[in-house]
């Protein structure tokens, strides 16, 4: 099959993923496509130096979800797609991280074939891969972690999903979608029979800025999210490869601060 690339093909729909937010990490592929959009639908937190990249004459729709407040429900971003597809142009439907790492790019694949139109998707760097680079934390390692693990910290019956064995020794971690929830996740972690003591580290605005690496323990992270103020976009790690990384060290740092009062 010939890409959809092919600036011939019109009527179609290209899912592009816009990495962690440096527009340095597009990839040459991603950065093809934009330049022939006709309509770009994009999520909220996309650099404008990313959307700048499209035609001057390119429509520009954002379709921004934040916790518990959407712009649009999932399903009318797959009609308006799939509308602006039927129009001939081409549509360029930019999401942060990658489209198939909790982007929901399946469901829109899903809505745009059953509409019988064609789509390509063009992956991006995940959140977790330009954050972990960025913050020297290997998601791997040879003597600390031969497992990674990707899951939703926010999400529906979070208590009841079952993460057993996803973190502990040799094995890391990541949690997207975590911040709001760190406590229950922490204590979620504990009470799978992750130690208490289990390094932890908050990746803020990764590839962004004002991004910071911050760590603690496991029993700590909730209050840590709390006393450093920690906002979204964020991802959590949990395992010993974050003692490997460039994270300031925040219980220590507490500590310091405590017997220095003391």
């Amino acid at each position: 099959m010939a890409s959809l690339l092919d600036p011939t093909a019109r009527g179609r729909v290209i899912l592009v993923g816009a990495g962690p937010g440096d527009p340095g990490l597009l990839t040459v592929r991603a950065v093809e496509a934009l330049k022939q959009a006709d309509v770009v639908v994009h999520d909220g937190l996309i650099d404008p130096r990313v959307l700048d990249i499209a035609p001057a004459t390119a429509q520009r729709i954002s379709v921004a979800k934040q916790r518990a407040r959407h712009t649009l429900p999932q399903e009318a971003i797959n009609a308006l797609i799939v509308a602006h597809v039927k129009t001939g142009g081409i549509v360029i439907r930019l999401k942060g991280g990658d489209p198939f790492i909790f982007g929901r790019g399946g469901e829109e694949v899903e809505a745009v074939r059953a509409a019988g139109l064609p789509v390509e998707v063009i992956p991006g760097v995940s959140a977790a891969l330009g954050c972990a680079a960025e913050a020297m934390l290997p998601l791997t390692h040879r003597d600390h972690s031969s497992a990674v693990s990707f899951v939703a910290g926010q999400c529906k019956g979070l208590a009841d999903q079952d993460w057993s064995g996803l973190a502990g020794q040799g094995r890391t971690l990541v949690i997207y979608m975590g911040v709001a929830t760190a406590s229950d996740i922490a204590d979620k972690l504990m009470a799978d029979g992750v130690a208490p003591d289990m390094p932890v580290a908050v990746l803020e605005k990764g590839t962004l800025a004002g991004h910071r690496a911050i760590k603690t323990l496991l029993a700590d992270l909730g209050q840590m999210v709390e006393r450093e103020k920690v906002a979204s976009p964020a991802i959590i790690v949990v395992g010993e490869v974050v003692e490997l990384s460039d994270a300031e060290d925040k219980l220590a740092r507490w500590a310091r601060i405590a017997e220095s009062a003391a």
